[in-house]
């Protein structure tokens, strides 16, 4: 974890809104809209907020399933730096055996009419990687790993799998390339819990044997709290706040963090779940709020929240030196934010 593997610098996603027989363009949905962060080397770096906040789009924005807007995607490959945002398709082909994707619905991510072997076996046909027989030894070593009996399995449909099944294959899809970094988009949410928590230790498990770095989208911050060494909360397609899993779950910086952290269940029968003040929904992001787009759901809002838009603030770094705690907010270093307790 000394060496950053991915940089993402004022990355933008706009969705054009165009109206009219003209199709006329007449404003955009800022679904990503200047968004920065880093990630090292073998951390899991978790993103997360409530739906609609962009962190899915950042995602798939950095792996060039969708196109950006503007910024940077700076990744590093065999010790050079590729901008993945201004490359061509055609160079960007290459780059996708280093960094893969986990989907969310692990009944809609896997196609119903191939087998499992041809499902893992895809992406090294693509990248034209071993014979047919190396190929099918690849496969079978790959579902030994993600815990799944290859004799048993290889020739079913993907219709004979639960869904805990289903997300261990497309994990296994994800690895068959050996990538450097993956992003998992809420690969948990579809599964029950007792299933979630199979899958959570599978991911950390594959993560020390073969050195994965991770981006993990999520919503439960329950899970995040689990799997996390770092945490950026979005809001409308911006940061609100970054860092260690640690400082944030203590001592939340934005009164949108103290928000989601209110929320989360604890197993305590004798603990009530305590509402932050917070009202009303989501802003709308082809429409925000002018200054800081939480303001008219914050209870500490105050007449320079509606005019000026906050910046990130740096607050005391940690003892390892780059995990500063920001936050986006005009009163990070005054308000005495409620967290929860990390255990």
């Amino acid at each position: 974890m000394d060496e950053k593997l991915l940089q993402v610098a004022g990355l933008k996603k706009f969705f054009p809104i165009k109206k009219g027989f003209r199709r006329k363009h007449v404003g955009d949905v800022k679904a990503v809209d200047d968004v920065s962060f880093d990630v090292y080397d073998g951390e899991t770096l978790g993103l997360v907020g409530e739906s609609g906040c962009g962190k899915t789009t950042t995602g798939r924005t950095i792996m060039r399933g969708l196109n950006p807007t503007g910024g940077q995607v700076l990744f590093r490959i065999n010790g050079a730096w590729k901008d993945l945002a201004s490359i061509k398709e055609g160079e960007m082909r290459p780059m996708r055996r280093h960094l893969q994707m986990i989907f969310q619905d692990p009944y809609a991510s896997l196609n119903p009419r191939m087998t499992v072997e041809q499902i893992v076996k895809e992406p090294l046909i693509c990248f034209h990687i071993g014979s047919g027989r190396e190929q099918r030894a690849r496969v079978a070593e790959l579902l030994e790993v993600v815990g799944l009996n290859p004799k048993r399995y290889m020739e079913r449909y993907p219709h004979s799998f639960s869904g805990g099944q289903r997300q261990r294959i497309g994990i296994a899809r994800a690895l068959a390339l050996n990538p450097d970094l993956i992003i998992a988009d809420e690969p948990v949410s579809a599964l029950d819990v007792s299933i979630q928590a199979q899958v959570i230790n599978l991911l950390q498990d594959l993560q020390t044997d073969f050195g994965l770095t991770y981006i993990f989208v999520a919503h439960d911050l329950g899970v995040v709290e689990h799997i996390c060494d770092r945490i950026a909360v979005m809001y409308v397609g911006k940061l609100v706040e970054f860092g260690r899993t640690e400082d944030l779950f203590y001592s939340p910086k934005h009164p949108y963090t103290e928000a989601l952290l209110s929320a989360v269940p604890r197993p305590d029968p004798r603990h009530r779940l305590q509402s932050a003040g917070v009202e009303g929904e989501v802003a709308d992001p082809a429409n925000r709020p002018s200054g800081c787009a939480f303001h008219p759901r914050c209870a500490y809002a105050q007449d320079i929240c509606k005019r000026e838009e906050p910046k990130m603030t740096t607050g005391q770094a940690s003892e390892e030196g780059r995990y500063a705690h920001q936050g986006a907010c005009h009163f990070a270093d005054e308000l005495t934010l409620t967290g929860v307790g990390v255990d």
